[in-house]
C-alpha cells in the first residue's frame, strides 16, 4: 500500500518528495499538498513516514515484505 497522507496535518512541507527515491510523489506542485501519483512505484522504504516532521503520513508495509 502506498503512502496516505493525511490532508488536515500536512503542511505542504515537501519533505517527502525530496526524500522519495522512486518519485512516487512526482508532478506533485511546490507548496501545494503532495499527491501519491504513482502508487505502484512505492518500494516501501519508509523514507517519507521517517522524514514526515508532522506525522501526517501514514505507511502500511503490505504483508509478503513483513515475512
Amino acid at each position: 500500500m502506498p503512502p496516505i497522507i493525511d490532508i488536515d496535518k500536512c503542511d505542504s512541507c515537501g519533505i517527502c518528495v525530496e526524500v522519495c527515491s522512486e518519485d512516487v510523489f512526482y508532478g506533485s506542485k511546490s507548496k501545494k499538498q503532495p499527491e501519491v501519483n504513482y502508487a505502484e512505484e512505492c518500494w516501501h522504504c519508509g523514507a517519507c513516514y521517517v522524514e514526515c516532521h508532522k506525522e501526517a503520513i501514514q505507511f502500511y508495509i503490505p504483508l509478503p515484505m513483513r515475512l
